[in-house]
């Protein structure tokens, strides 16, 4: 018998203008992802993941002290304590991004993960840090090391009621050793909350994930946002947040422009199927990756 787990994966616009106060952000935000996670909650999803920094813009577009103002502490903080109580009344796993302040002045990109009985389980912090300048406009870079600590958790894997979850972060899926490492702890569903515009690695997008689900033999949940962010205008963010089984195979797959709630089911028996079909976990050699681990 299949064990089959309904995932909802949720793309969404901001249209808040980047020159209104952090808490008109937030409060905007906050309303239409609780419209949303309802709208998976009636699709039966069991596990919902949003957007990277879900309750605002992607701020990271110009380097603005009065962004700091967004972080909250995580779990103590009232976007977690909200998200608890959301999955508690759904029966839902929600994968939650935010922007954590561990301390004042020390702030990380965060994602935290809640059971379905609205127990928080952990946290997962990003851990590499894009910071470019991806065009002329003063507004058009990554600017994640002004506002981010490189993540110091390492690469956890939660037991949840429905999977076990693991999660790294937009620019993380660049990086293949962590979603090996999620692979060898125990990971069926990966997922990679993004805010991702179109240009230089849109054509990416559906390449590097899907290939870390086959070579480590789960799903993966692709989640990015869509629409244009004033007043940066850095681009387009696309869309198409996806679902992808250990074959490589989309599940499931969102638009370039709609605000939308993503729904795919994910057969978890495939991933047995698969990695003892492809026997990478056996046949790795890591005696001979030392240089991969060398600065």
């Amino acid at each position: 018998m299949s064990r089959l787990v309904r995932v909802g994966l949720i793309q969404a616009s901001h249209e808040v203008h980047g020159d209104e106060p952090v808490e008109k952000h937030k409060e905007a935000a906050l309303e239409k992802h609780l419209r949303l996670i309802a709208r998976a909650a009636e699709a039966k999803a069991q596990v919902v993941c949003l957007q990277e920094l879900f309750y605002g813009p992607y701020f990271c577009a110009e380097q603005n002290s009065k962004w700091y103002a967004a972080t909250e502490k995580v779990p103590e903080g009232p976007t977690t304590k909200l998200m608890q109580e959301q999955a508690k009344k759904y029966g839902l796993v929600l994968v939650v991004p935010l922007y954590e302040e561990e301390i004042t002045g020390l702030y990380y990109n965060t994602v935290a993960v809640i059971d379905a009985d609205g127990r928080y389980l952990g946290k997962f912090r990003k851990i590499h840090l894009p910071h470019v300048q991806a065009g002329e406009s003063q507004y058009t870079g990554f600017w994640e090391k002004y506002y981010f600590r490189p993540g110091n958790l390492g690469h956890p894997v939660f037991e949840t009621s429905f999977a076990r979850i693991g999660v790294y972060i937009c620019y993380d899926r660049h990086f293949p050793e962590g979603p090996r490492i999620l692979g060898l702890n125990g990971a069926e569903i990966v997922f990679n909350p993004s805010a991702t515009v179109a240009g230089l690695s849109e054509h990416l997008w559906k390449l590097e994930q899907p290939a870390h689900a086959v070579a480590n033999g789960y799903y993966v949940g692709a989640i990015n946002r869509v629409g244009t962010e004033a007043p940066w205008n850095m681009g387009h963010f696309y869309g198409s947040s996806y679902l992808c089984d250990p074959h490589g195979q989309i599940v499931a797959e969102g638009s370039r422009e709609d605000e939308e709630v993503v729904i795919g089911d994910a057969d978890l028996d495939v991933i047995r199927e698969v990695r003892n079909v492809w026997q990478f976990f056996r046949d790795r050699r890591p005696e001979t990756y030392g240089r991969i681990c060398t600065p």
